[in-house]
Parts: C-alpha cells; sequence; structure tokens
C-alpha cells in the first residue's frame, strides 16, 4: 500500500502525541480553520514568488486545472505531518520526499536545499502571521517555540544545519533577507500567472458548475493579501486601496464576532480534532517532547513581529 492510503492506514495508533503533541506551539497554532486559511494562500504566494519554485510548480502539477486540490492536498499534508500518529507523519515526510524528487527540470529541484528552506519557511512565517494578525498578539516565547518545533521537519526534508536559522530571530532575518531588493525573492511573470489562479479560482463540485464569476466571491480571499508584505504584494501587481483594506478589516472582524460562538467541531481543523480523540481514547493524553519551552528561546512576553503591512 503506498500513498495517502498508507498514510492514513498507520494514523490510527492511540495515545501517540505524533512529532508535536498537545502541549505544543504547533497544536495551539494550527488549530482554527479560518486561520489556516488565511496562512495557506499567502503561503502558496511567497512560495511561487521565488522564481524556481514558480517553475516546477507551472510544470510538474495540475494547479490551473485544479488549485483547490492543490490547495486541499497542501494542507492535508502540513495538518498530517503536525497532528498525526508519529507513524504516520514520517509516512508523510517520506511520501513527499518521494515525489519531490520527481520534480526537476531547467533551473529547479525540489530537492534543492535552498528551495526547501523557503518553501518550509513560508510556512511557518504564515502561521505566525496570520495567528498574530487575526488572533493574536502571539508572544514572542510562543513564537520562537513554535519555531523549535518545526526544525526537525526542516531537516526531514533534506535543510542541512548549517543553512537551517538556529533560533526564531536568525529565521526572521532570513526572511527579511530573501524579501530584500538584493534578496533570491523575485516575482515574475509565471508566479503573477499562477496568483490568478490563487485568487480567482473557479469554485469546487457543485458550485463550480453554475458558472458564478470569480468576482462574486474572490473579495474572500482579501485578508491573506493583507497578511503578505507590502513589497511583495506590489510585486504581483495586487491593488490593494481604502476599499480593499476596508473589506479586509471586515472580514477579520466578523471572524473574530463569531468564532468564539461556533462550536470546535465547526471552526476547528478536523486532524486537531481528530488527534485529541486519537489521544482521550486510551486514558490520560501523553505529552510530546515538544510540550515545554523549547531551548533557546525566550521567556519575554513581547509580542512576535509582524510581517504584514497595511
Amino acid at each position: 500500500m503506498s500513498g495517502y492510503r498508507a498514510v492514513m492506514r498507520v494514523d490510527t495508533l492511540r495515545g501517540d502525541p505524533g512529532m508535536f503533541g498537545p502541549g505544543s506551539a504547533a497544536w495551539q497554532l494550527d488549530r482554527e480553520a479560518m486561520l489556516l486559511l488565511g496562512a495557506g494562500p499567502r503561503a502558496l504566494l511567497l512560495q511561487i514568488a521565488h522564481p524556481s519554485v514558480a517553475a516546477g510548480v507551472a510544470a510538474h502539477s495540475d494547479f490551473r486545472a485544479d488549485p483547490w486540490r492543490r490547495l486541499d492536498g497542501t494542507l492535508r499534508s502540513y495538518l498530517r505531518i503536525i497532528y498525526g500518529s508519529t507513524a504516520s507523519a514520517r509516512a508523510e515526510i517520506r511520501r513527499l520526499n518521494a515525489l519531490h524528487r520527481t520534480i526537476t527540470g531547467e533551473g529547479y529541484d525540489a530537492r534543492d536545499p535552498a528551495l526547501s528552506l523557503w518553501v518550509h519557511a513560508t510556512l511557518v512565517d504564515s502561521t505566525i502571521v496570520a495567528n498574530d494578525a487575526w488572533a493574536g498578539p502571539v508572544i514572542r516565547a510562543e513564537a520562537a517555540r513554535f519555531y523549535e518545533e518545526t526544525k526537525p521537519i526542516a531537516r526531514a526534508f533534506g535543510v542541512p544545519d548549517r543553512d537551517l536559522p538556529k533560533d526564531l530571530a536568525a529565521f526572521e532575518t532570513y526572511v527579511t533577507d530573501q524579501l530584500a531588493p538584493d534578496g533570491p525573492i523575485r516575482v515574475g511573470d509565471t508566479a503573477r500567472e499562477l496568483a490568478e489562479v490563487i485568487l480567482h479560482p473557479p469554485l469546487p463540485g457543485v458550485l463550480g458548475r453554475l458558472g458564478l464569476p470569480p468576482q462574486l466571491y474572490d473579495w474572500t480571499l482579501w485578508p491573506s493579501i493583507g497578511l503578505l508584505p507590502a513589497s511583495v504584494r506590489e510585486d504581483y501587481g495586487f491593488p490593494w486601496d481604502r476599499r480593499h483594506r476596508l473589506v479586509d478589516a471586515w472580514l477579520v472582524t466578523a471572524w473574530h464576532a463569531w468564532n468564539q460562538r461556533l462550536p470546535a467541531s465547526f471552526r476547528q481543523m478536523p486532524q486537531a480534532l481528530a488527534a485529541e480523540r486519537r489521544l482521550t481514547a486510551s486514558g490520560p493524553r501523553s505529552v510530546s517532547s515538544t510540550s515545554g519551552t523549547a531551548a533557546g528561546t525566550s521567556s519575554t512576553d513581547r509580542p512576535a513581529s509582524r510581517r504584514r503591512a497595511s
């Protein structure tokens, strides 16, 4: 058995907290569905802002034809590593590494450590930024612990220790350097074409057959655009005027108003809820090795720095 079916089979282990566990920052920051729906498109837009990543996505995926499948697959994979059992998470990492070995072409290789680090960084940074902007503030100690927890994932995808930022401050410097005018992040024509699909996707399933124009619903993704660094937003050529900022603020305010009134089964990711059931089914919760404050993190309570710019 291979692929997703094999991963799902080994995710029935009871009492296993997985690679992170209930005391981890990852379990806290990745559970709210609306936050991930904001962080997901932001991370994708940052990933393809790297010309080599954009080339690989364009040549080796059905992204243009079915962007929802790509986003859903990316999200499911990420959450399986965060919330799955240890065996499930490791199986998913192996599956992705095998897939990445097939993604090569002129000017790109999905197993290039520099590209792997950038893709990893966009997921980590977007999770912190979305939580800080919409549900925050995220205190710096929690952000530092979250980053520390994710370093083994980067290593599992081929990022050597010499390239991996040692702590949150070094990670923030790395992201800033990547986005700098002399850095490798350059929004090109391929990225802009893919961004149109991300931000103006056809509706899935039955809704897609109605033939509704994207303009009727694509404004729901404006908060994700608002989370982007201003320089990246400008390079893409995304409009960001008063109307966009007002809609962004209204959607985030509405989410705050309704979020705490909704049951956890509706507003939290099913993978997070399934992980809790996996632990409680066998008695008292186990605590993962990452549940405490990670070594090297700060104990200060000042909020983590935001990368959002209006």
